[in-house]
C-alpha cells in the first residue's frame, strides 16, 4: 500500500474507533485511489446513510478534500478551508488521519477551523500564533478526549501515575479514550513509550454518538486560550501496550513526569 498507509495496524486498540471508515478508506488507496479521491468517495457513502436514517441537514459533510496543489500559495491553510469548504489533502499518514477525523468528527473539526479562521481574519497571519489558535493547533494535532471516573481524572490531574495506571487499574474499565488529534495517530503508527498526547475531558454518561455535537459546542475560544489540556504518556494506558502490564514501567520519570515541586 502506497503512501505509508500499509504500516497501519488496525487491531491497535487506539485505532478501534477509526477502523470502520479508515480501513475501507485505505484499501482504496491501496487500489490506487489517492487519499482525497477515497474519502470523498466514502463521503458519498456516508451522506447516502445519513439520507436513509431520516438526516434533514448535511451541512455537516459539506466539506470536501482537494489536492494540496489546489492551495494557492501563501494563502493560509486553514483561511483556505473555512472560504472554501474544501480541504487540501496530501497522499500519506499525517492528512490520511486529519481527514479521518473530518468524517468522523465534522462539528468538530469545522469548529476548530472557524475559530482558527476568525483569529486570522483579526489578527493576520504572523509568526506568533496567539494563545487561542496555538491551542487550537495543540487540540488538532494531539487531543485524545477521555471520558472516566472523576477519582481517575483527579489522580491523572496529580501526575500521580502509579495510582491513576496501577492502583486504579480496574477503573479504567469505565473509561472511554479517543485519539482525536492526527499527528498523535500518526505517531502512534509506529509506537514508542514517550509519546505524550493532551487530554480533553468528555462528560461521564455522554454517548460516542453524540462527542461531536458535545465537542463542537465545548470548543470556545475563551476555554481553549486556558489550555485546560491535561497531557499523558498515551501507551501508560492499561490494556494499549503489553510493557505497562508490568508496574516498573511507570518508574521511568523521564516520560511519567513526576509534578514539579513549588
Amino acid at each position: 500500500m502506497a503512501h505509508g498507509l500499509s504500516q497501519i495496524d488496525w487491531t491497535a486498540p487506539w485505532l478501534m474507533p477509526w477502523r470502520e471508515q479508515g480501513e475501507k478508506i485505505a484499501q482504496q488507496v491501496a487500489q490506487g485511489a489517492s487519499v482525497e479521491q477515497a474519502c470523498n468517495t466514502y463521503l458519498e457513502v456516508l451522506k447516502r446513510k445519513w439520507v436513509a436514517q431520516g438526516a434533514q441537514d448535511l451541512s455537516t459533510c459539506s466539506i470536501r478534500f482537494v489536492p494540496q496543489s489546489t492551495l494557492p500559495e501563501g494563502h493560509a491553510y486553514e483561511q483556505f478551508i473555512d472560504d472554501t469548504q474544501t480541504v487540501p489533502t496530501r497522499d500519506g499518514l499525517h492528512d490520511f488521519f486529519n481527514a479521518l477525523c473530518w468524517l468522523h468528527f465534522p462539528l468538530a473539526k469545522k469548529k476548530l477551523n472557524q475559530v482558527q479562521a476568525e483569529a486570522i481574519r483579526a489578527q493576520g497571519v504572523g509568526a506568533v500564533r496567539g494563545s487561542v489558535r496555538d491551542a487550537v493547533t495543540v487540540f488538532d494535532e494531539n487531543a485524545a478526549l477521555i471520558q472516566l471516573p472523576d477519582e481517575l481524572w483527579n489522580a491523572l490531574m496529580a501526575r500521580d501515575w502509579p495510582t491513576a495506571f496501577v492502583a486504579m487499574k480496574p477503573c479504567w474499565q469505565e473509561a472511554r479514550t479517543l485519539i482525536f488529534g492526527h499527528a498523535a495517530l500518526e505517531k502512534l503508527v509506529n509506537p514508542y513509550k514517550a509519546i505524550t498526547v493532551h487530554l480533553w475531558r468528555v462528560p461521564s454518561g455522554l454517548p460516542l454518538a453524540k462527542w461531536d455535537a458535545w465537542l463542537a459546542q465545548d470548543l470556545q475560544p475563551e476555554k481553549l486560550a486556558a489550555k485546560p489540556f491535561l497531557p499523558a504518556p498515551v501507551l501508560g494506558l492499561p490494556g494499549w501496550w503489553p510493557a505497562n502490564e508490568d508496574p516498573n514501567f511507570y518508574a521511568d520519570t523521564q516520560v511519567f513526569r513526576r509534578p514539579k515541586l513549588s
